[in-house]
């Protein structure tokens, strides 16, 4: 059974991204009045990347060009730690969300790196940009895996995700604890309104501007590895909304996990055409909008414990 589960995570783990950024354009799509690209639209833009020759400024050093692919494999590696299915992951031991966390830290070092590699003081802006703002986004992460850790006793990712509903009074947590990662998607992913992956105004770009001189096979590789961050906190999200056992019912957990991770591309699509991405200066008010609703879990889980 394991094996499987573990087959059908590696699996969505590969292809959900592709699919869940197709979900994204379309609902964009749709709520500009037009049909919009098909869902499987960027596959075939990365593949046209992979068959692209690479340019290289001769300023750079060899950490550029193998910045990319540690970016990717960190966050293939991050994907397969996240509890995607609810209580299972092919990679699972004890205070395994401390890796899971500062493996994506690994990631987003390596690219803060690679784009001040290039010399370009307008990357280096970005890089600055993406330290500032990942600094406010982890005690978030924590304080939400604190009060999962304290509600449920597990200390194992996929315990804390996929056991935290079968808990009294989950139905008063489950809102803020959602909040809480809707919004770290957003940052992990740079999504609007934090960031915006389509913009070209240099005052407000994060994430594209420090990939901006990547080109071919290694921008295929940072677009892909964002689409799977965007797929992993969309599966933790349905890892806390899935009620079904993976190991008891592998065929219904897998499709109840499939269509809340769409359902989120569809939330991700309708934030960003119903919004505009937020002043530089609004970002990190909003970002702190996830340490609060995680603290607010804490603390209502602190409370609950001292009174049963």
């Amino acid at each position: 059974m394991k094996f499987l589960l573990s087959a059908i995570h590696i699996l969505m783990a590969l292809s959900m991204p592709i699919l869940m950024a197709g979900v994204v354009n379309r609902t964009k799509a749709l709520w500009a009045g037009r049909k919009g690209p098909r869902l499987t639209q960027t596959g075939s833009d990365l593949l046209r990347l992979l068959k692209k020759q690479p340019v290289f400024s001769t300023l750079t050093t060899p950490l550029f060009r193998v910045g990319a692919y540690v970016v990717l494999v960190t966050a293939a590696f991050a994907a397969m730690i996240a509890p995607v299915l609810g209580a299972f992951a092919p990679v699972q031991f004890d205070h395994d969300f401390v890796v899971f966390a500062y493996t994506l830290g690994l990631a987003r070092i390596v690219l803060m790196l690679s784009a001040l590699d290039v010399g370009s003081s307008f990357e280096g802006m970005g890089a600055a940009r993406e330290a500032s703002f990942s600094v406010l986004a982890e005690p978030a992460l924590f304080l939400l895996l604190g009060a999962a850790s304290v509600a449920t006793g597990y200390t194992s990712f996929a315990g804390l995700m996929g056991r935290w509903h079968a808990v009294a009074h989950f139905e008063w947590l489950v809102v803020p604890a959602v909040i809480t990662l809707f919004v770290l998607l957003q940052v992990e992913a740079a999504r609007v309104p934090v960031d915006d992956p389509l913009t070209h105004l240099e005052l407000t770009m994060i994430h594209e501007v420090m990939i901006l001189d990547h080109s071919g096979p290694e921008l295929a590789a940072m677009q892909y590895a964002a689409a799977l961050k965007m797929t992993i906190y969309a599966g933790l999200i349905a890892a806390l909304l899935n009620p079904f056992d993976p190991m008891a019912s592998p065929a219904a957990c897998t499709l109840a996990s499939l269509l809340i991770m769409l359902g989120v591309a569809v939330a991700v699509g309708c934030v960003e055409s119903l919004t505009a991405r937020f002043r530089m200066r609004s970002v990190p008010g909003y970002v702190l909008v996830a340490s609060g609703t995680a603290a607010v879990c804490l603390a209502a889980v602190g409370w609950g414990a001292r009174w049963q």
